[in-house]
């Protein structure tokens, strides 16, 4: 999306002054760079004119079109349903093409409902049909009654509906636009990487947070250098957005696809509709997004591969992370104790019995019911056990959100050992610091200057002769190391973390 609208925004340039033809692509590609340049500094500071640039964008757009609709009256013709199927039943298989290439006029209103998360239901239907939908029909009636009156128009409609004296104010408004829609994909993009991190679908990357007041105002480091490399690449491989434009339709006609069939299974599963009447609703719009997906497909040759590149390359990582780390917890399971009978072991009275020294140790470990790895390497290698043991897990709840009131959940089992179970939604920061914070208010008793963190860190070594095929061993090994620290993810005061290490062969 960055690539295309950037591109078609800049694209009118050409009008302005065709001498500017062959900067097109380079003007282009220094905005991209300062769009992603300053996605650290966060957008908090300039989004409150998002929405007035964008609605003046929507009125201009209408203006433009009731300007033109005069043109050729013939246009409204289009509102009867009976010209395009008539034209898609005689044209036949170049009517099936056009369906390809008028699709991207519907293109981006899926935006409208990735927002509904952060606007609700009733902002983006008031949005869309006061403003965006009336702008967006008025507009591409006035470029067709343009085109039928003046044919030569077909080469740039949008921009040829103003006078040359708005040329260069309407670009940079367009400008201005598409760099709104661009940063709400990064922002998007960044927000989806971060859900996948806590479903346990990617490692863990650096998320920093832009804002003190907005939790949604994140930056992830190597999600965007990685947008930025594919958002150029992109670029300077199509050169212009009629290139891009046939693998920006395959990307968005797979999406809908694919979000139908999710539909489905949501309606289903949380709704408790019956399959058949699911079907029922759902086949009509299943069905036409077959077509323009099919209709699209046709140009997968022209650039329709480089989303399904993309889509199989992310298929591919989650697909060996979630592989990876079920193997990993199966190797590692094999030599487990279950917690309860380490317990019963190391508080028995014996000359055996590791060296008690104060304060309390906090470990933390995906299974709660088995003794930590590294609970079991500090006693074999230093002797000792902490007067307090609290064996903490974070769990990452199916929800957005989990109230404070109902992130954390303690259980003593004996008087040297505790159970602490943190929970947080999946768009939630994973601060234990401030969880554990919010625990001593409520009765946890612990001081954090005599308390240890102690953390397992694994090196991965990969044997081609069990687990994964060998070259997934390597893409789960580099993207192990990819990860963050987790003293740095979880937000532990560092000067208290100990890592005890282990060779691990997957």
């Amino acid at each position: 999306t960055p690539a295309l609208s950037v591109l078609s925004a800049v694209e009118g340039l050409k009008l302005v002054a065709p001498a500017l033809h062959d900067y097109v692509l380079p003007i282009s590609v220094v905005i991209i760079l300062l769009l992603f340049a300053v996605q650290s500094r966060g957008t908090s500071a300039v989004s409150v004119f998002f929405g007035p640039i964008t609605l003046v964008w929507f009125l201009v757009m209408a203006a433009a079109g009731v300007a033109h609709i005069g043109d050729d009256l013939a246009i409204l013709s289009a509102f009867n349903p009976l010209n395009a199927l008539g034209f898609l039943w005689n044209a036949g298989l170049i009517g099936f093409i056009v369906l390809g290439a008028i699709f991207l006029t519907v293109t981006g209103a899926e935006a409208l409902y990735a927002d509904l998360g952060h606007f609700g239901r009733h902002s983006i239907q008031a949005a869309w049909f006061t403003v965006v939908f009336p702008a967006l029909a008025l507009n591409y009636l006035g470029q067709g009654a343009l085109v039928l009156s003046h044919p030569d128009a077909i080469s740039n409609p949008f921009f040829l509906m103003f006078p040359n004296w708005a040329l260069l104010p309407m670009v940079i408004l367009a400008t201005a636009a598409t760099i709104i829609a661009s940063q709400s994909v990064i922002t998007g993009a960044f927000s989806l990487i971060r859900q996948a991190i806590h479903l346990g679908f990617l490692p863990r990357f650096e998320i920093c947070y832009t804002s003190e007041t907005q939790t949604g105002q994140i930056y992830l480091p190597l999600v965007n250098t990685i947008l930025l490399t594919g958002v150029l690449a992109l670029m300077l491989m199509f050169g212009s957005s009629e290139a891009l434009a046939p693998a920006y339709g395959v990307s968005i006609t797979g999406a809908m696809v694919i979000d139908t069939i999710l539909a489905f299974e949501f309606v289903r599963r949380q709704w408790g509709w019956p399959a058949l009447t699911a079907i029922a609703v759902l086949l009509p719009l299943f069905s036409l997004e077959l077509v323009f997906l099919g209709a699209n497909l046709l140009k997968v040759h022209h650039g329709g591969y480089v989303p399904i590149l993309i889509a199989g390359t992310l298929i591919t990582m989650m697909w060996t992370w979630r592989k990876g780390v079920s193997v990993l917890r199966e190797k590692t399971a094999r030599q487990d104790i279950p917690l309860s009978q380490f317990m019963a072991i190391v508080e028995r009275k014996s000359e055996h019995a590791p060296v008690q020294v104060p304060g309390t140790a906090i470990f933390l470990t995906a299974t709660p019911d088995t003794t930590p790895a590294v609970l079991l390497h500090n006693i074999k290698h230093n002797h000792v056990l902490h007067q307090h043991n609290v064996i903490m897990t974070i769990k990452t709840a199916r929800v957005p959100y989990v109230p404070e009131k109902d992130r954390y959940t303690i259980t003593k089992l004996s008087d040297r050992f505790s159970l602490l179970e943190l929970r947080f939604g999946f768009m939630d920061d994973q601060n234990v610091s401030r969880a554990l914070a919010r625990c001593r208010k409520e009765g946890f008793r612990f001081e954090i200057m005599s308390t240890s963190f102690y953390l397992g860190r694994r090196k991965l070594i990969a044997d081609p002769q069990s687990g994964l095929p060998q070259w997934q061993d390597k893409l789960f090994i580099a993207m192990a190391d990819s990860a963050i620290d987790p003293t740095e993810y979880f937000h532990l005061p560092a000067n208290r973390v100990v890592e005890l290490g282990e060779q691990v062969i997957i």
